[in-house]
């Protein structure tokens, strides 16, 4: 017996209710893309500030954020995959390793990281109310 009380059969993993009428996860991969848009927005704005506070934008710090607001924006077109949502909180490690050219960079990071963990949550909840039949459109089998 499976720990999961909507499988019915464990061997083919066949749950006991049917699909949500709307597919929750289209919705959720818009978000995605969403959050990326506005962190590639936010890290492009960390330019001037870098250029104002921390010195100057050098080479390696342009060529840094250019970097990861260019990644960021190309995220979100493979939002579908299976491994985006990982790449999605692996580039926070990234974004936060910015700190080493001004620490603003970081902040900003830690901030969205939050969003990202908030994120994880809410996959996580929309998942055990699908498994659970507790989605608009599931009826039992």
């Amino acid at each position: 017996m499976t720990d999961n009380p909507a499988i019915d059969n464990p061997a083919t993993g066949e749950s006991r209710f049917t699909a949500p009428a709307a597919d929750p996860w289209k919705g959720f991969r818009g978000i995605n893309s969403a959050v990326l848009i506005l962190e590639a927005i936010v890290i492009g704005l960390t330019f001037p500030v870098v250029a104002t506070l921390g010195g100057g934008v050098t080479a390696a710090s342009g060529a840094y954020l250019g970097v990861v607001c260019l990644l960021l924006i190309l995220l979100c077109g493979v939002q579908s995959r299976p491994w985006a949502f990982s790449a999605n909180l692996g580039m926070q490690a990234a974004v936060i390793g910015g700190g080493l050219f001004h620490w603003s960079i970081a902040v900003v990071g830690v901030v969205f990281l939050c969003v990202w963990l908030y994120l994880v949550y809410l996959k996580r909840d929309v998942q055990r109310r699908i498994d659970r039949g507790m989605l608009p459109g599931q009826r039992p089998r």
